[in-house]
């Protein structure tokens, strides 16, 4: 049996949901959050942020989709990771008007979470190549709290492509419904001048979600006050710069806060 990575600080999971197995990692204690890794996978940047929303009050699972949980980032580990990812059956990189299959068990993963430790609802947080897993999961009830961290499928290769998210027809009118129902929102994160999570996608998620989406776009743009690279993508990992009032930490300061007015029980 191969040897399974380990995480400082967290404890090793697989479940069986349906035809599908999930393995992920989790910490904490607190409401459930769902954290779903970029590309290349967990890398130490990856899991900063998921200690910081563990630290914050909440039990978090780290799926683990692709990649070599801890190993850190480099060119070649992303090319690979990036090829392995978009030929595998789970994941829809370059269609159009469909969800990946991944999602069905991530809902599952949400649903057990939300029974075993109780309260409001669970988030979910996805980020790059899974920035939109966390709009088709909101077909399960129990998700209350969904980020979309400069979602990137499907991939920008066509103006069309450039302006969609990776979720089916059915499923948004049944999320939109939802979030008009429950009064819910969709967080959205990504850089202003992002080549991949382009304008045109946050344009189109307003337009579809309309007040129920809240987008925060940082400026990468020429010139921008704070020196962000016009490469900048990752905005709560590889390109955060964890100072106070800066861009990328308001950004992920109100992750957290998103989180907590969405998860913690109120009198």
């Amino acid at each position: 049996m191969a040897t399974i990575p380990q995480l400082p600080g967290y404890a090793f999971h697989e479940q069986q949901f349906g035809d599908s197995a999930l393995r992920f990692y989790r910490r904490g204690q607190g409401p459930g959050v769902i954290v779903m890794h970029e590309i290349p996978g967990i890398t130490p940047q990856v899991q900063a942020f998921a200690d910081r929303v563990a630290d914050a009050g909440f039990t978090v699972c780290l799926p683990w989709l692709f990649g070599v949980p801890g190993a850190p980032l480099s060119g070649g580990y992303l090319f690979r990771s990036m090829l392995g990812a978009c030929v595998r059956r789970e994941f829809t990189a370059f269609a159009l008007g469909k969800s990946s299959p991944i999602i069905t068990p991530l809902r599952a993963l949400a649903r057990a979470l939300h029974q075993e430790l109780g309260g409001p609802g669970v988030g979910a947080l996805g980020m790059c190549f899974t920035g939109g897993f966390a709009l088709g999961m909101m077909l399960e009830p129990a998700v209350l709290a969904p980020v979309l961290s400069q979602p990137s499928l499907p991939f920008p290769i066509t103006e069309r492509r450039k302006g969609a998210i990776d979720i089916d027809p059915v499923s948004l009118s049944q999320v939109k419904n939802r979030l008009e129902q429950e009064q819910l929102s969709v967080l959205g994160l990504r850089f202003s001048h992002d080549p991949i999570c382009t304008q045109a996608r946050f344009d189109g998620l307003r337009e579809q979600l309309g007040d129920h989406f809240e987008a925060i776009e940082i400026d990468s743009g020429p010139g921008n006050p704070h020196g962000i690279s016009g490469k900048s993508h990752s905005v709560l990992t590889n390109d955060l710069v964890d100072e106070a009032g800066h861009p990328t930490r308001v950004a992920l300061d109100r992750v957290l806060a998103f989180f907590g007015e969405r998860l913690r029980a109120t009198d």
